[in-house]
């Protein structure tokens, strides 16, 4: 995109915008019925990294209210101190998911609106490197695009760059890490018309 957003700018948008995205997403339900998927595929009090979690809302409050012990994960400071001062009894780290090397492995991991904002090689890369944070077993929960190339999103009015890699390719990263698909829906209606993977790790 030679005049649009770019991902170095992502970290910015979202300290720049960090205290009104956090209060659009306050007290959201929308995805809880994905949430629930996911703790169905989880043991009881499980250990999950949310990664690009942002100020905790809501992914991570939904997966503290129902007895988690929640990691989370993100580029943006502001969105981690909004984190921290909501959520206190979680963990909360600066992290690049693109280098990512917690030294742990996780029950879950969910990446809810995070991985689209990587560019598309970097997407191909780093998916495998959080895979490898799965424990035999785990479950996986994203959202993505559908065809591969670069995109655009917006953060309370700001525009943000989102890229995507092909459905068929997301299946075939999946396969090659060892991950069967649990479910996949796109478009879904209830969600905001997301497209959502929800995965395990089968070895």
């Amino acid at each position: 995109m030679s005049d649009g957003p770019t991902p170095r700018d992502v970290q910015a948008v979202y300290d720049r915008r960090a205290v009104d995205f956090n209060a659009r997403r306050l007290g959201s339900t929308m995805e809880q019925g994905w949430i629930g998927r996911f703790l169905d595929a989880l043991p009881s009090a499980p250990d999950v990294l949310d990664l690009g979690c942002g100020s905790g809302e809501p992914v991570a409050r939904m997966l503290l209210e129902h007895g988690c012990h929640v990691t989370g994960a993100d580029l943006s400071p502001k969105m981690l101190e909004l984190a921290q001062a909501a959520f206190p009894q979680a963990t909360w780290v600066p992290a690049d998911m693109q280098q990512l090397d917690l030294g742990l492995r996780f029950d879950g991991i969910v990446a809810w609106h995070s991985i689209f904002h990587l560019p598309v090689q970097s997407q191909r890369d780093t998916l495998p490197r959080i895979l490898g944070h799965l424990k035999p077993g785990g479950a996986f929960m994203m959202t993505s695009g559908l065809e591969e190339g670069e995109d655009h999103g917006h953060v309370e009015g700001e525009i943000v760059y989102h890229a995507s890699l092909s459905k068929a390719e997301y299946d075939a990263i999946f396969q090659r890490n060892g991950c069967e698909i649990i479910d996949f829906v796109a478009d879904d209606r209830s969600c905001g018309g997301t497209n959502v993977w929800l995965a395990r790790r089968t070895g």
